[in-house]
């Protein structure tokens, strides 16, 4: 499906104001710039509508390899729209949007989405080159009568509130900045499948969860998680990692559920991450690991007892 066929589904004839970017996470930073969007769309008496990819641009243009998503599309849809969007659309990033220049761009917004306004961050670019900077859209603005509201970005604890500064912190295992940044705790999601069902011989049956392969990761080790389907909040205890003890390769996301004992194969579960108990070790024996795991679990349940 092309750009006008993907933007012709999302049609209205009501004047928008736009904002367009990955938003991927909607953190900390993406909530600054939809609660302005949101606000001045309100003012105005239009729907504030968000412009999004399904395929990040820097990995489409060959800049990196592989990006990995903090949150899923349909995550990020459900949390744009919670931030308050009226209208999310998302578009495929391909080389032949990649070529549209910024006022080939705007004008396809203008003819689809009525846009009437465009509220983005100040490093914000599109077009091909990146020349639709805020300074370039702003005289194609005034041609094509829309107007262009910057916004400066969100900051904590002096640094910029980024998708690629939560990556990183995710990577070394920060989960609580991870969780300041994002403005709520990191969330892993995915269908259950079938194990080796080790756990259960150990005493602590765990729910082998799906990843996608390009979901960001947290660092390998054991956390203490709320584990939730449907309504259903649960505590548990994670572990994420290659399980030395039995000579693992592949990379796992295993949950025991406190307190548990229904069957939840097939379906889908998120993981909440609540704090980082400790690495993931190898241990002499299996004996030796059960007892570790059932100390982990009691400081599992002791922290979410507390939060």
């Amino acid at each position: 499906m092309n750009i006008e066929a993907e933007l012709a589904r999302y049609r209205t004839a009501h004047p928008t104001l736009l904002t367009i970017g990955v938003f991927d996470g909607v953190h900390r930073g993406h909530l600054h710039l939809l609660g302005h969007l949101v606000a001045r769309a309100r003012e105005k008496g239009c729907p504030a509508g968000v412009v999004t990819f399904r395929t990040h641009p820097e990995k489409v243009l060959g800049r990196r390899d592989t990006i990995p998503w903090i949150t899923t599309l349909r995550e990020r849809t459900r949390l744009l729209r919670a931030a308050g969007a009226d209208l999310v659309v998302p578009l495929t990033f391909t080389r032949d949007v990649a070529a549209l220049s910024a006022r080939e761009f705007v004008l396809l917004l203008q003819k689809h989405l009525n846009m009437s306004g465009l509220v983005l961050g100040p490093d914000f670019a599109l077009g091909h080159g990146r020349q639709g900077d805020p300074d370039c859209l702003r005289r194609i603005g005034e041609e094509l009568d829309f107007r262009v509201e910057v916004v400066k970005p969100a900051r904590l604890e002096g640094e910029v509130v980024s998708s690629s500064s939560i990556r990183r912190l995710l990577a070394v295992g920060d989960i609580r900045k991870v969780e300041e940044m994002l403005g709520r705790r990191f969330i892993l999601e995915g269908k259950v499948v079938t194990g080796d069902r080790r756990g259960r011989t150990l005493g602590f049956p765990t729910a082998n969860i799906n990843m996608q392969r390009e979901q960001a990761m947290p660092r390998d080790g054991i956390y203490a998680t709320v584990a939730i389907r449907g309504r259903q909040r649960m505590g548990s205890v994670t572990n994420i990692g290659i399980r030395p003890t039995f000579g693992g390769l592949k990379r796992l996301v295993e949950t025991y559920i406190l307190d548990y004992d229904g069957d939840l194969y097939g379906k889908r579960l998120s993981i909440e991450l609540v704090a980082r108990l400790r690495d993931e070790m190898r241990f002499n024996s299996a004996e030796e690991l059960k007892q570790q795991m059932a100390k982990d679990v009691l400081k599992a349940g002791s922290i979410l007892g507390k939060t």
